[in-house]
């Protein structure tokens, strides 16, 4: 059987990890990032692609091109999590697990980023524990595909 393959998906300025608000999201980098969830996926048996894009566009074809490549999409849409209603309604067109996270605790911040457009079509969210968030999203996407093949 094929390995099963997860899409990651990191949204706007997340590029600047590491330099950006360090006292919000942290000093790792994204590449790090990237490695780790890389690393964790070899260990869960699963193949990782990472994608960062400022561009919502680009984050939408990304997605789109994911129906027949990938088994699920672990994705923090960054500033786009409050009003993107072209990444929700792809996450629902490509009909794929998908998991959300934030490297902070989004509701103990502005009150504008309390509020997800894409929490509604997602299997879970996780956030506020730094790159803990992404590592215990991969964990959990991975547990869903577990049991979607037992079904």
């Amino acid at each position: 059987m094929a390995q099963n393959k997860i899409m990651v998906l990191h949204g706007p300025n997340l590029n600047l990890l590491g330099e950006r608000e360090p006292g919000i999201y942290g000093r790792l980098s994204l590449s790090r990032i990237d490695r780790m969830l890389k690393e964790e996926g070899l260990a869960l048996g699963v193949a990782v692609d990472c994608h960062q894009s400022n561009g919502e566009g680009e984050l939408v074809d990304h997605i789109q091109g994911a129906r027949r490549r990938y088994q699920g999409i672990l994705i923090n849409p960054a500033a786009l999590t409050h009003y993107s209603y072209s990444l929700r309604d792809a996450l629902v067109a490509v009909e794929l697990p998908v998991i959300e996270v934030h490297l902070s605790n989004i509701f103990a911040r502005e009150q504008f980023r309390h509020h997800s457009v894409i929490s509604p079509v997602a299997e879970g969210i996780i956030c506020g524990l730094g790159p803990e968030s992404y590592r215990l999203g991969l964990q959990a996407l991975v547990k869903i595909l577990e049991v979607s093949k037992r079904d």
